[in-house]
């Protein structure tokens, strides 16, 4: 199980990324767009780099939905693979069934 401090951590970065994704777009549009002005594409630099550092989606990391593990991440169910492992062999990941030949 994974420090409980890290989970929180990694909570806290994604309802900041939610809260400002909308605005990250709006400013990145308009450093990319090089019809505006010089001093208006600087301005929005400036603004950019006030956000809150831990408000960028890069900064989140995928854990674990169960322990909170931070490795061995399998997207596709949201977990890690030991719990993984442990819901296959309950047959209880749906559409998943254990090798065996």
């Amino acid at each position: 199980m994974a420090k409980k401090s890290m989970i929180a951590r990694d909570i806290k970065r994604r309802k900041l990324a939610a809260k400002f994704s909308k605005r990250r777009v709006e400013l990145k549009k308009t450093i990319a767009d090089e019809s505006v002005d010089y001093d208006t594409r600087w301005q929005a630099m400036i603004e950019l780099q006030q956000l809150p550092r831990d408000s960028s989606a890069s900064r989140q990391r995928n854990r674990c939905a169960i322990s909170g593990r931070p490795r061995g991440y399998f997207r596709r169910f949201g977990m890690s693979r030991s719990k993984l492992r442990d819901l296959i062999l309950r047959g209880e990941a749906p559409g998943v069934v254990k090798a065996s030949w």
